[in-house]
């Protein structure tokens, strides 16, 4: 007589053998022993009745066009927003699967994860009732995206040099769907240069990223960089890498956009500004999340709606949005529409400075602020492929800019006349002329929303030629 081992049955056999024991609590081969005792007993033929199956989402039953999410947890206390991301996964539509680390499980329970999965969560490598089809294969090459929420340095350590010590990094290091991670951790171990690194090359393997946010840490006192994205923020990244079509032109992109001016203090009431609204640079971020990509806004102070479907750091001054901007590299195209104050007042006052009858007029000294545009266009590493400037303008536009466009090192620069007849500063309506190294393109005068989508536009026709 032949022999037949498990690996030999059809899939459809095998799925109700793996739901069959995982409702018994057997492994599949004392699965195979009970049915076949049964059938010697009672002199049945054997057959798997379809009934036999527990009633679980199986991935025969999805829809074809259901797309399917592998969540992995990290052990990180961000995990419990992990079960909120389950449910906001589930209401798009999503078919969701669940791996839990063993770090996972100190924040978390498998159960607690199953029931809102509705369905097994995987937590062993070597779990024999999973493992004897390659389960950790099967994981991988079921999911159309896989979601790493939380993503501990530790985990990001491992991925990043191909480690696969358990079931998270062997389905991670099997995978050939997209990777979406959302890092969290203390703000010391996320700005540490080996995770930089890891981050670096992460990205260069083609990691999708969304966060981490800053804010307070679950530590008392500590506050950075290091929060886990919220989960409506990752669904919403989720969402735009299965819409990587046609008509999400920037899908995969990460995009850095600064808007409106910067604040620079001379005393705790007083500052120096730009008359920047900020309309500009928000309705280009806007139009780029539109067109698919990963937006990461930095504006500095504005009077509007916080944009949704991206990522919003809002700051003071033009040192915090270096430092922001540093924070938010590595992207593929950075567009600097801040209207960022040149100067700051060298000794800014810690109290209100009084205006007193008879005394002199106090004199405020003035230091040059960092060249935020110049810093990132002259980067040696992490530079994005795309620089782009804005050039604000009262006389001499044109020549200005391509003086601004050689100096800066940045390969676009948009310029505008913003004298006060123009009313393009503060206003809904905007002229620009794209200058590069091949010449001026000049784009008709229209709202601020119709420049940002002809910009988007250009920047797609652009990354399509490379």
């Amino acid at each position: 007589m032949a022999s037949l081992t498990i690996r030999q049955l059809d899939d459809r056999l095998k799925k109700l053998l793996r739901l069959r024991a995982a409702k018994s609590g057997r492994s599949v081969e004392d699965e195979v022993r009970t049915i076949l005792r049964a059938a010697a007993d009672e002199g049945s033929d054997g057959a798997l009745p379809e009934a036999a199956a527990p009633k679980m989402t199986r991935r025969a039953d999805a829809a074809p066009q259901t797309k399917r999410v592998l969540l992995i947890i990290g052990g990180g206390i961000a995990a419990y927003k992990s079960l909120d991301l389950i449910r906001r996964l589930k209401e798009r539509g999503l078919s969701v699967r669940c791996i839990l680390t063993k770090a996972a499980e100190h924040f978390v329970t498998p159960l607690s994860a199953g029931a809102l999965v509705g369905e097994k969560v995987f937590t062993d490598l070597f779990d024999p009732a999973g493992e004897f089809d390659v389960g950790h294969i099967r994981l991988a090459r079921e999911a159309d995206l896989i979601v790493v929420a939380p993503a501990t340095a530790d985990l990001m350590a491992k991925m990043a040099n191909g480690h696969a010590d358990d079931l998270a990094t062997a389905v991670l290091l099997a995978a050939s769907s997209k990777i979406l991670l959302a890092p969290a951790m203390n703000p010391l171990m996320w700005s540490n240069k080996a995770t930089q690194r890891n981050l670096a090359q992460l990205a260069a393997d083609g990691v999708a990223l969304v966060g981490p946010n800053e804010g307070e840490m679950a530590e008392s006192g500590e506050r950075g960089t290091g929060r886990m994205a919220e989960p409506l923020e990752i669904v919403a990244a989720a969402e735009k890498i299965f819409g990587a079509t046609a008509d999400k032109p920037l899908a995969g992109k990460h995009i850095l956009i600064t808007a409106g001016p910067t604040h620079e203090p001379i005393d705790p009431v007083r500052y120096i500004a730009n008359r920047s609204s900020g309309k500009q640079g928000h309705a280009i971020a806007a139009a780029a999340a539109a067109a698919g990509a990963d937006v990461t806004l930095i504006s500095g102070p504005v009077n509007l709606p916080d944009p949704t479907g991206l990522k919003l750091i809002k700051v003071e001054t033009a040192r915090e949005m270096l430092n922001a901007v540093g924070h938010a590299l590595p992207a593929d195209i950075a567009i600097f529409a801040a209207a960022v104050a040149d100067w700051r007042v060298a000794n800014a006052g810690e109290q209100k400075i009084k205006k007193k009858a008879g005394e002199k007029t106090p004199e405020l000294s003035l230091t040059e602020n960092p060249d935020i545009l110049s810093t990132i266009a002259h980067l040696t590493a992490k530079r994005p492929t795309l620089v782009i400037g804005f050039a604000a303008e009262t006389e001499n536009v044109i020549a200005n800019a391509q003086s601004k466009l050689a100096r800066k090192g940045c390969d676009w620069i948009l310029a505008n006349d913003v004298s006060p007849q123009t009313g393009i500063m503060g206003g809904d309506n905007n002229t620009v002329q794209l200058v590069t190294a091949d010449g001026v393109e000049r784009w008709p005068t229209q709202t601020k929303q119709d420049v940002a989508a002809m910009l988007v536009a250009r920047i797609a026709a652009e990354i399509s030629k490379s």
